[in-house]
């Protein structure tokens, strides 16, 4: 099992960042063995669909769940579809703590967006 949690910075002892497709880091947890590896987000500079992109990463390393503060239509079609379960990150905390409150059983496990389609200018 591995588990995607975004990160301010690159370190599994850092401060979650609550912003799935613009969270700076994307860190990759073996909850048993606590071994990590930190990645820089993909898509934290698109002009659109960053949390697609971060999706599309998450599920391109096969991870089984992703622990952020939000997730948007698009990257949650995309985690449906590769399969990865999704949770809320337990606020003001760091990723470690994140690892333990999942491993507790409490993080609250969401199928559903969190923030609103964002539409485009363009028609």
């Amino acid at each position: 099992m591995k588990i995607l949690l975004t990160a301010t910075s690159p370190s599994i002892d850092s401060p979650v960042d609550p912003r799935f497709g613009r969270g700076a880091y994307l860190i990759v947890v073996d909850p048993v063995t606590m071994e990590w590896q930190a990645h820089a987000n993909p898509g934290i500079d698109a002009a659109s669909g960053a949390g697609t992109q971060a999706a599309q990463f998450a599920a391109n390393l096969r991870v089984s769940t992703v622990i952020s503060g939000d997730f948007g239509p698009n990257a949650c079609n995309v985690l449906h579809a590769a399969g990865v379960t999704m949770y809320l990150l337990g606020m003001d905390s760091t990723v470690r703590q994140n690892i333990e409150l999942f491993k507790s059983g409490q993080l609250t496990h969401i199928d559903t967006p969190t923030t609103p389609r964002r539409h485009s200018l363009n028609k």
